[in-house]
């Protein structure tokens, strides 16, 4: 398959790479100048404990591309979906479609730009880091998803899932994308939560003097899936039914259990929301991913008011007014009405 890939950080430089070396004709666009300099001067270079190579790769910047393909992969933060489809718009063929290898519910912004006919749901959920130009951290496998947003499956997406089987061997084609998407959601909601404090992914979710925040995240954008009509899926050791109102603690915390054991088999020890603040210094995805949550629920009369509360943190950190401590994470725990 020609693939034009549209960010070639984490997610959609380790999809590239895997695919270009699989023998599929991939170009890579990024807006990091030093990035695309790397790449087309030295290749791209894979490390890590899941893979060690480097492709040659042919990359631009965007205003530097000519051309056009019927398959583009979408991978910048959620933030930026709408001015990155506006840009690869032209380099979009009329048959062509958009495949939206992202976190959040981008796939309702890239349809509104570029049609609901010519946008494909993707879900992915492996590790990987972006490490400096031209090279990208594969850190750990993890489930990829896709799927048509109306629900049928196509030719083309059995032909995109077949390709896609060449990076990831178990990657599944799904008749309710939208399910596994709010899944991604409430999972997301809890890495913001851990993204708060320097630990890791693994040491924030076997505290159990927190286990009742992440579990009340995932239950506030339960209740916004199920009020939405929405039939979770589930995922990596996330559990979506593990977090609907009514349900024992004991299954939510059995649920946490099986997402430390999922995180402890990666080397993608913290969330790229963490390495936003923490390493690379820049705004996160909080308001893209998460913000939706609230709007959403407010739309049919759900509160988030703990959603809420953690978009604020995560915005103080970006500002310098909070570190990155458990401190702040009692913050978000006041919320529950809970002595921190």
């Amino acid at each position: 398959m020609r693939l034009l890939i549209w960010g070639a950080g984490a997610i959609g430089g380790t999809i590239g790479a895997h695919l270009a070396r699989a023998g599929h004709d991939v170009t890579f666009v990024d807006r990091a100048a030093d990035h695309v300099q790397a790449m087309n001067a030295n290749g791209l270079r894979i490390t890590g404990p899941m893979a060690e190579y480097t492709i040659q790769a042919q990359a631009f910047m965007p205003d530097g591309l000519s051309g056009e393909w019927d398959t583009v992969v979408l991978a910048v933060k959620a933030q930026d979906t709408a001015d990155a489809t506006r840009a690869l718009a032209p380099h979009l063929a009329d048959s062509g479609y958009v495949v939206s290898a992202q976190n959040g519910l981008n796939e309702l912004v890239i349809q509104r730009i570029v049609g609901q006919a010519r946008t494909i749901g993707c879900f992915v959920n492996f590790g990987a880091d972006y490490i400096q130009p031209g090279v990208i951290m594969f850190g750990g496998r993890g489930a990829v998803v896709l799927g048509e947003l109306d629900g049928h499956i196509t030719p083309r997406l059995r032909e995109l899932h077949h390709v896609f089987q060449d990076f990831e061997p178990n990657a599944v084609m799904t008749s309710n994308i939208w399910g596994y998407l709010w899944g991604k959601l409430a999972y997301g909601a809890q890495l913001f939560a851990t993204a708060l404090t320097n630990e890791s992914i693994v040491d924030c979710f076997s505290d159990p003097a927190y286990h009742e925040v992440y579990i009340a995240l995932g239950q506030e954008v339960m209740r916004v899936a199920q009020a939405r009509g929405v039939q979770p899926e589930a995922f990596n050791g996330f559990d979506p039914h593990a977090f609907l109102p009514g349900v024992d603690r004991s299954v939510s915390e059995q649920s946490l259990r099986d997402m430390v054991e999922f995180n402890r088999r990666s080397a993608k020890t913290h969330s790229g929301i963490w390495r936003d603040l923490a390493i690379r210094k820049r705004r996160t995805e909080v308001d893209a991913q998460l913000g939706p949550i609230v709007t959403l629920g407010a739309e049919v009369g759900v509160p988030t008011p703990l959603t809420a509360r953690l978009i604020e943190l995560i915005h103080d950190i970006e500002a310098g007014r909070r570190s990155q401590s458990l401190t702040t994470l009692d913050e978000l725990k006041r919320e529950l009405g809970t002595e921190a």
